[in-house]
């Protein structure tokens, strides 16, 4: 009996899951066969290898290239985002920004510079020293991988104007 009301339960679940629509997120589309990735930030190898994960052939130089992408400023930053009564750091903010802009190869124009960022506050405390400090660089991974995952669902939304 137990193990026939369970299996309803999943299998209730699963129509439920099913009928709202979720599903997990695939390979994305794109309008475009290359790109040439320009840029010397944290990103542009991880970029390049999505990129290539999802299809695309990354070129060594623009001419070869449907698209081009330049990731023209990386920028990271952390602040203070709250003090103990006594003076000590209790919280930080984390910022992580690329700023990136795209080009066709038949456009003789760039189109205008795109923002990513992301953003990610976390507790702190000197007892746990490299605990925090660990957490830190993990958070900064993530954001970077946000950020361009982002983009590559920016780039995915490109279509080429006639």
């Amino acid at each position: 009996m137990m193990h026939w009301m369970r299996n309803l339960t999943l299998s209730i679940c699963c129509a439920v899951l099913v009928a709202c629509g979720f599903q997990l997120r695939g390979a994305s589309e794109f309008t475009f066969k290359s790109i040439y990735v320009n840029g010397n930030t944290q990103i542009t190898k991880p970029l390049k290898k999505s990129l290539v994960a999802n299809g695309v052939e990354v070129t060594t130089s623009p001419s070869a290239a449907e698209i081009e992408v330049d990731l023209m400023k990386e920028e990271s930053e952390k602040r203070i985002l709250s003090l103990s009564g006594d003076g000590v750091v209790n919280e930080f903010e984390l910022y992580y920004r690329v700023t990136y802009r795209t080009k066709f190869a038949n456009e003789p124009l760039w189109t205008q510079p795109q923002i990513m960022e992301a953003r990610r506050d976390f507790s702190y405390s000197d007892a746990n020293l490299l605990a925090k400090q660990s957490e830190e660089k993990q958070l900064n991974l993530n954001m970077q991988q946000d950020v361009m995952n982002s983009i590559i669902r920016r780039l995915s939304a490109i279509k080429q104007s006639p």
